[in-house]
């Protein structure tokens, strides 16, 4: 394995910020008043669910693929997800011109099949979860000479998805807390990457599923961990840590949690009935968390970034008999 590129710095957000504005405009960061007397305290979110692609990840995909060299464009780029991340990469391929192949589990949503391959990517299903995904993607890449995209360990990835937290403070006082799904770790390292360059006060917290806990340990632990995927959260089902997110994240965040699969279903509901807004189980975790956290929010000003909305209707029915 190559050896990894140093972790990106707030002037790689400040750059990123510059390279995707024409193409991902701000998301919307909107304080509803039906969960603020949920959990006694100012509550805001921030809607990633509304940008193109209805997932946070675009912002990192444009970023990536803006910054490509002419060669690399020309041979195409490869990688594996279960949805969001490999819409974000057809949307900037489509945008650039460049042939994009994702590996998906077998098992990945038709909701999130039909957006890759609406944005133009050749979609290889193949794996029972995302790690057989990523080794197939890898096989690829050696076989055809494809740029391998990987969905954690790529710093103008993690710059990408951090302008989501650049623009909370730009738009707003500084939050006391910002909760924040963590996955493989791009959006949770982003997040914290920003938020203690910009205002070391505000707490950082990732939330991750129980079922999926991977992520979580090897921040705990301090050394690279491994779990069983038994979530049904797609954008929270990966089973091993990336190694620079986790820089980030063990440098930068402030606390962790796991939260159980009937709990994001609950905050889905929540967050249809009191935000007029879709979830997808992994966008809802925050607030999954914050119901959670209970007392220890009250009369706190809380940012809860909501991830995606790429919900199917099997999803959807679950979440509304929760």
């Amino acid at each position: 394995m190559s050896e990894l590129p140093p972790p990106p710095t707030l002037d790689d957000v400040l750059a990123a910020q510059r390279t995707i504005r024409p193409l991902v405009p701000p998301s919307p960061l909107y304080r509803h008043a039906g969960l603020c007397e949920l959990l006694g305290c100012e509550l805001w979110i921030k809607h990633e669910n509304y940008l193109p692609t209805g997932a946070f990840k675009v912002r990192g995909g444009v970023n990536l693929a803006a910054n490509l060299s002419r060669d690399k464009r020309r041979s195409g780029v490869v990688t594996a997800s279960t949805g969001n991340h490999g819409q974000s990469i057809a949307f900037a391929a489509r945008h650039f011109g460049v042939r994009a192949v994702v590996c998906a589990p077998t098992n990945t949503t038709d909701v999130k099949l039909a957006g890759m391959r609406g944005y133009g990517a050749e979609v290889v299903l193949t794996g029972e979860n995302f790690e057989e995904a990523r080794r197939h993607a890898e096989g690829l890449r050696d076989r055809d000479g494809m740029r391998f995209i990987s969905s954690g360990n790529e710093p103008l990835l993690i710059a990408g998805v951090a302008t989501h937290t650049l623009e909370i403070f730009a738009e707003s006082p500084p939050p006391d807390l910002i909760i924040v799904p963590l996955g493989g770790g791009s959006g949770a390292a982003g997040c914290a990457l920003v938020a203690k360059s910009v205002s070391p006060r505000t707490k950082v917290v990732a939330v991750q599923a129980a079922g999926a806990p991977a992520a979580m340990l090897t921040w705990r632990d301090r050394t690279p961990r491994t779990a069983p995927i038994r979530t049904a959260a797609a954008g929270l089902a990966t089973g091993e840590s990336f190694e620079l997110p986790q820089r980030l994240l063990q440098r930068h965040l402030d606390d962790c949690l796991l939260v159980e699969d009937d709990e994001l279903f609950r905050a889905v509901r929540l967050l249809l009935e009191h935000a007029k807004t879709l979830a997808e189980p992994a966008g809802a975790s925050p607030l999954a968390a914050a119901l959670r956290m209970g007392e220890s929010l009250r009369g706190r000003r809380v940012v809860l970034i909501l991830s995606g909305g790429n919900i199917s209707p099997a999803e959807l029915r679950r979440a509304l008999d929760s």
